[in-house]
């Protein structure tokens, strides 16, 4: 592992404690990966360049106004735990700093398209050669072998390939709707992250690194198995009747199995029935015990033919409820109900996420003392996340360049002034 970091040891060591990552991520999926390395204990460096940043430095919110590199809400989000600094890839002298840096790391990990860090010179095999112990991870939208090797996705294209936007959208529109947000680039970075905590246990017994090639299209497909494995075993299409489901389930049937208003202003509640027991339990507490005698909803069969007035009865039912308390009258009654929750409902409305303590409390030289989410993990003997703000740009120059390789303060003055560094 690498030498420790100035901070010293802490009284309980986290569980990548004295494993040092080369961060040569962008935008969010590459980033979602060593933000959770960083979470657990690792130290990330992350290798920025003045000339060409990182986009999501300059994205909002800017909670204290618009003042980049160092005043992006999002980037303080993804970039949290991390330390930063600037050096220049196509300078030689730049390039052979990184090199040394990677010579006394352990992971390296990249999101680049597949040949970005191939044409400045530090691929796995170049890598390897100087370091047999890196752990090397491409994080890129089809993998680095097979002809679209050198296609470009973004989150949603990604999506699209995957499989996943065929799956979703609503009954009523025909057309397939996707998700708005990007949600495979962080279904990416944690794959990544999993994958890189199993290298490094394959490490820790031979002493050998690899490669990690992880396609982020490839991610979405695990989430497609349900729809994957009935093609391949019965031949038969996700979308049979053309359309999407949208909150319906396809497999296993149920209903109802929905979201329903509830009251005020954009309220609702996700209200799902697997067997006629939870459905008989669902009318004892809507207090409409008529419902269970009605042909059109007695037995599964007879709700799934009647899916659309059954919403209809419940959505008016549900519109003049407490959205919170009838979640809560549900689940006492072994009926799964969770209410439609919002960035609001998680921070401050949620008496679970407060009794887990989900948010954190973490202080930004630019942005100030400001709340966020933590960690999802909870361990009992390791404690996992330090509470840093993300980087401001290039501050970790002098602990890096100076204390790590060697670099005098001279030395490091040059190399600002000739371009290799900034």
């Amino acid at each position: 592992m690498s030498e420790a970091s100035p901070e010293g040891p802490r009284p309980s060591a986290s569980p990548l404690d004295g494993v040092r990552v080369i961060d040569f991520t962008w935008i969010v999926a590459g980033p979602t990966c060593t933000r959770l390395l960083g979470d657990l204990g690792a130290e990330v460096i992350r290798v920025e360049n003045e000339q060409t940043l990182d986009s999501i430095r300059f994205g909002r919110p800017h909670p204290n106004g618009f003042d980049p590199p160092n005043s992006s809400g999002m980037f303080n989000w993804l970039d949290r735990n991390k330390r930063s600094i600037t050096v220049n890839a196509r300078h030689p002298d730049g390039l052979g700093l990184i090199k040394q840096l990677i010579g006394v790391s352990d992971v390296l990990v990249e999101n680049y398209s597949s040949r970005i860090l191939e044409n400045w010179g530090l691929s796995y095999a170049e890598q390897c050669a100087e370091n047999p112990q890196i752990i090397y991870v491409s994080l890129s939208g089809f993998g680095h072998s097979g002809p679209q090797r050198d296609y470009s996705t973004w989150g949603p294209t990604a999506q699209a390939l995957s499989g996943l936007t065929s799956m979703s959208g609503l009954p009523e529109a025909p057309e397939p709707a996707g998700w708005g947000y990007s949600y495979l680039d962080h279904m990416a970075g944690f794959t990544a992250a999993a994958a890189i905590t199993a290298a490094l246990r394959h490490r820790r017994e031979t002493g050998q690194g690899q490669w990690i090639d992880l396609s982020q299209v490839e991610t979405g497909m695990a989430l497609t198995a349900g729809a994957t494995l009935d093609f391949t075993v019965n031949e038969r299409r996700y979308r049979e009747t053309g359309n999407p489901p949208g909150n319906r389930a396809v497999w296993p049937q149920s209903a109802p199995h929905n979201t329903y208003p509830t009251a005020g202003d954009d309220n609702w509640i996700m209200i799902t029935c697997t067997s006629d027991a939870e459905w008989e339990r669902f009318c004892e507490v809507s207090d409409h015990p008529h419902w269970r005698s009605d042909d059109r909803f007695a037995t599964l069969p007879a709700r799934l033919r009647h899916q659309d007035e059954l919403d209809e009865q419940i959505g008016s039912w549900t519109a003049g409820q407490d959205g919170r308390a009838l979640m809560q009258r549900l689940q006492a009654a072994d009926v799964p109900a969770g209410v439609v929750q919002n960035g609001v409902d998680l921070v401050v409305n949620d008496p679970q996420m407060r009794a887990r303590e989900w948010t954190a409390t973490r202080d930004h030289p630019i942005i100030g003392e400001h709340l966020t989410d933590g960690l999802q993990i909870r361990f009992s003997r390791t404690p996992a996340h330090r509470d840093r703000s993300a980087p401001v740009l290039g501050e970790a120059n002098g602990y890096v360049f100076g204390d790590l390789l060697g670099l005098s303060d001279a030395r490091i003055a040059e190399l600002h002034e000739n371009g290799a560094l900034g």
